[in-house]
């Protein structure tokens, strides 16, 4: 009997274990169904899948307006499983001769222990052409993965301000280097379910791996303006044999960059094959040299702040020298200009003149003014590479180094930082921060993620002291040694600048960097231009003779002619090409104009008598033995 109980009591306990393992069972495998599923099937897919990368698309660098500079172009690169294909000699023999490779290099890619290979170099970046000729050919394990190289619409322009990409479309220099983190996207990638031999499971359909595309970087550069920029900057590192060549076209009003030049120029999709010398260098921000004359713009603006001196009624003799400490200064007009009014000592660049002024200012004052203008340290525009220049120390700016800095020479300044200082010189005295990045911009949406706003810096000279700064620079292009820069109808103010080359400390013979820098219109700046030449050769070696038309022909492809009321008439000297003003002949008859004894001679078109339009307009400037094309009202 005991027995028997003993017995029920095993059984009964048997099956409670029994019921309860089943719960418990059942229990996991609703956990497992109901809440564990998507994250085990997860996990499963992961365990089998193999994914074929698509590269996401970077973003664009773009100009002010939108326009694409730097955009991507679909260059599709190969993946190969081995899994997939037992004959991978096969396959190398097939398509070696397209990617124009050796079969025995192919053939040691495919035959890695890899579950996906990438076929590069030969088979990355191919073009699409040769993406489907190679799919044609329905090659088991042969896979082309989408991805993409950068494109450049407009060539070689801006490169040394834009960079360029690596092998993996990483930026290794300029923009794309320093916003490579807002340019770069997130990968996508097409998941394809197999066996551990690589054999697509069934019943498991491919998934799809989302990735980000890059956000947009928007610069302040106007295409329309660095195009006219890049054009003359090439014809003259063409006609002069140039070592190598810089400009910069900027807003004096709060700061924009509009253009950014530097020659030569390089294919970002071929950096491999220039010096690394020329795309680690974006001169604008990295060039440092003596200014020059073009510096003389700032000693003319603390002059006159400080009310040390009448333009028009002081007076300075100039003999072609001025001795200081014992030291002979020369100008560079040997022979010297003689009795000159300060204006004309602007006019004429006199670098003696320039000494007086800085003297009459005073050491510690002309220092003070220069560090005002920004010299001596970083603009801070953003643009990598930046360099501060170089000044005299106030232990080593003794009365030598205040003389020869007075007019530009034994310090070393950046483009940039003359072109922040002049601008602040004619715009009312502010000095803004230049900058070049504009907006960035959301890759789908366009929207605008941040911005760049004008910063001001600090006012450096009145309003009053700007405006004749303005007007005594407009007098050294309509008078003085800046007249190649003249435009009829548009007032342009600037100054010259030529400057030897400085080499370990020592002045090289017959090299010189010549520069100008002008802005338009005179009376109220909208732009600003400054371009520099390094070493030309086969012309006069002075910045009023090969850079100021060059400047002034950007001025007048960029800006409209804003009539002639109160435009200084350019002075006529020796060997110019006598010129006279166009007369209005519309609505003029034809037995009219014959009475006429005008020195030009009138073309005509058309057969009617009465003239309806003419070109060049009325009032512009022609040679005395220029023509005149007149258009009848037939």
């Amino acid at each position: 009997m005991i027995f028997k109980v003993k017995e029920v009591m095993r059984l009964r306990t048997i099956w409670i274990l029994t019921i309860v393992l089943f719960i418990v069972v059942l229990l996991k495998l609703i956990q497992l169904q109901f809440f564990q599923y998507e994250e085990l099937t997860s996990k499963a897919r992961e365990s089998w899948d193999r994914e074929l990368p698509y590269a996401s698309i970077r973003g664009n660098i773009i100009d002010r307006h939108g326009e694409v500079i730097v955009g991507n172009k679909l260059s599709p690169t190969l993946f190969y499983m081995p899994s997939q294909n037992d004959e991978p000699e096969k396959v190398a023999e097939q398509i070696a001769p397209l990617l124009k490779t050796e079969k025995a290099t192919l053939l040691e890619q495919l035959s890695k222990r890899a579950s996906i290979i990438k076929l590069a170099p030969a088979g990355k970046n191919i073009t699409s052409e040769l993406a489907i000729e190679i799919q044609e050919k329905n090659i088991k394990g042969l896979y082309a993965g989408v991805d993409y190289i950068r494109n450049y619409p407009h060539g070689s322009m801006l490169s040394r301000l834009l960079g360029f990409t690596g092998y993996d479309a990483q930026g290794l220099a300029g923009i794309e280097y320093q916003y490579d983190s807002i340019l770069k996207g997130k990968d996508s990638a097409i998941r394809l379910y197999t066996d551990a031999k690589g054999i697509p499971l069934p019943h498991v359909d491919d998934g799809w791996k989302s990735g980000e595309t890059g956000n947009h970087v928007q610069l302040t550069v106007d295409l329309e303006i660095q195009q006219v920029v890049e054009r003359e900057l090439s014809q003259a590192m063409e006609k002069y044999e140039a070592t190598q060549g810089v400009a910069i076209v900027m807003d004096p009003n709060n700061g924009e960059i509009l253009a950014l030049a530097s020659a030569p120029n390089f294919d970002p999709l071929s950096y491999q094959e220039v010096d690394q010398a020329i795309y680690n260098r974006n001169l604008p921000v990295w060039m440092t040299f003596e200014p020059g004359s073009t510096f003389k713009i700032i000693t003319l603006s603390a002059a006159l702040e400080e009310d040390v001196v009448d333009l028009e009624e002081e007076h300075f003799h100039d003999p072609g020298y001025a001795i200081v400490d014992g030291t002979r200064l020369r100008c560079w007009k040997r022979q010297g200009h003689g009795d000159q009014t300060f204006l004309e000592v602007v006019q004429n660049s006199c670098n003696p003149g320039f000494i007086e002024l800085g003297q009459k200012l005073g050491e510690d004052k002309l220092q003070d003014y220069i560090r005002k203008f920004g010299f001596g340290e970083s603009t801070k525009s953003g643009m990598a590479g930046e360099s501060t220049g170089i000044l005299f120390s106030k232990e080593n700016f003794g009365p030598v180094e205040h003389a020869t800095t007075s007019f530009g020479q034994g310090i070393s300044v950046t483009p940039i930082q003359q072109v922040q200082a002049v601008a602040a010189a004619i715009n009312g005295g502010y000095l803004y921060k230049p900058y070049i990045i504009k907006d960035i911009l959301d890759g789908e949406t366009n929207k605008i993620l941040s911005s760049s706003e004008p910063e001001m810096k600090r006012q450096v000279i009145s309003e009053e002291t700007s405006a004749k700064v303005r007007d005594a620079l407009e007098h050294v292009v309509a008078e003085g040694s800046g007249r190649n820069a003249f435009r009829d109808q548009l007032r342009i103010g600037g100054k010259t600048g030529t400057a030897q080359k400085v080499k370990d400390g020592r002045y090289m013979d017959g090299e010189y960097i010549v520069s100008f820098i002008g802005f338009a219109p005179a009376d109220n700046p909208e732009l600003i231009v400054y371009v520099a030449i390094d070493n030309p050769k086969h012309s006069s070696q002075f910045g009023g003779v090969i850079v100021a038309p060059i400047v002034g022909q950007i001025l007048e492809d960029t800006l409209q002619t804003t009539g002639s009321a109160n435009q200084i008439e350019k002075e006529y000297r020796w060997g110019d090409i006598p010129q006279t003003r166009v007369p209005n002949l519309i609505g003029t008859k034809k037995k009219e104009i014959t009475s006429y004894m005008y020195p030009f001679s009138i073309v005509w078109h058309g057969d009617g008598d009465e003239i309806l339009t003419q070109l060049p307009k009325e009032n512009s400037l022609i040679p005395i033995d220029g023509k005149i094309h007149v258009y009848t009202t037939k």
